[in-house]
């Protein structure tokens, strides 16, 4: 099982929000590049990095993220808000290894289409949930689109995978809805990235059981429910 260390930016801070509802953090942290470097010495084999306020359509990090990738040396993967071919490759080419695509690419199956195919196995697709609706815009909207659906017109695109995350349980520190996760996995025709709800090494010790190899932790560790020796057999 992969790992990954969350790094949320809002305002400038590395936040850890209940439902991605700003006003709600349960971490606030100053500096996201020391966040990141720190997760880094303490094992982390790539870091997640989202830009919450881009996500929101709320101005953006992007000084705080280019600064993230200038230092960090393990695999950087960023996400939200980027809902152009120019922002997503403008990443990649100043150092991401990965780009998350959501909102856009849930409704623009083509520009998603070409994106993946300019961008072989660099970009991943979000597809996040909550009541089993499909979340847009920072999870501000929900898609009329079925997951069913969109995930069917995602066969065959050269994707780095596909992030899942169930906002029912995100940021509240009870757990993995694990029935959800495996019918997600069931309908998914790429690799899945889980995200949300992970709060010990029995979550993560369930979803590898079920056959997830990556997931992106962020309370839990930030907390320390979830130590950096457990998930990476760090000191």
């Amino acid at each position: 099982m992969i790992v990954l260390p969350a790094v949320d930016i809002m305002d400038g801070k590395a936040v850890q929000l209940v439902g991605g509802k700003p006003g709600t953090e349960k971490v606030s942290l100053p500096n996201p590049r020391e966040v990141a470097l720190g997760w880094e010495s303490k094992g982390a084999p790539a870091i997640h990095v989202v830009d919450l306020n881009a996500a929101m359509g709320r101005g953006d990090n992007f000084e705080a993220i280019t600064s993230i990738m200038a230092k960090v040396k393990v695999p950087i993967q960023v996400g939200g808000g980027i809902r152009t071919t120019e922002a997503a490759e403008t990443l990649l080419n100043l150092g991401a290894a990965k780009v998350v695509v959501g909102t856009r690419a849930i409704t623009d199956h083509e520009w998603l289409s070409e994106l993946a195919r300019s961008n072989r196995h660099k970009i991943i697709l979000a597809l996040d949930t909550r009541d089993g609706k499909i979340q847009m815009r920072g999870w501000k909207e929900s898609s009329e689109s079925k997951l069913r659906d969109v995930l069917r017109t995602t066969e065959g695109l050269p994707l780095a995978g596909i992030l899942h995350t169930n906002v029912n349980v995100e940021g509240k520190a009870r757990g993995i809805d694990l029935e959800e996760t495996k019918n997600f996995l069931e309908m998914c025709p790429h690799d899945v990235i889980v995200s949300g709800g992970v709060t010990t090494m029995d979550d993560l010790t369930a979803l590898e059981g079920i056959g997830v190899r990556s997931a992106v932790v962020g309370l839990a560790l930030y907390k320390g429910t979830i130590t950096p020796k457990q998930a990476w057999g760090s000191r």
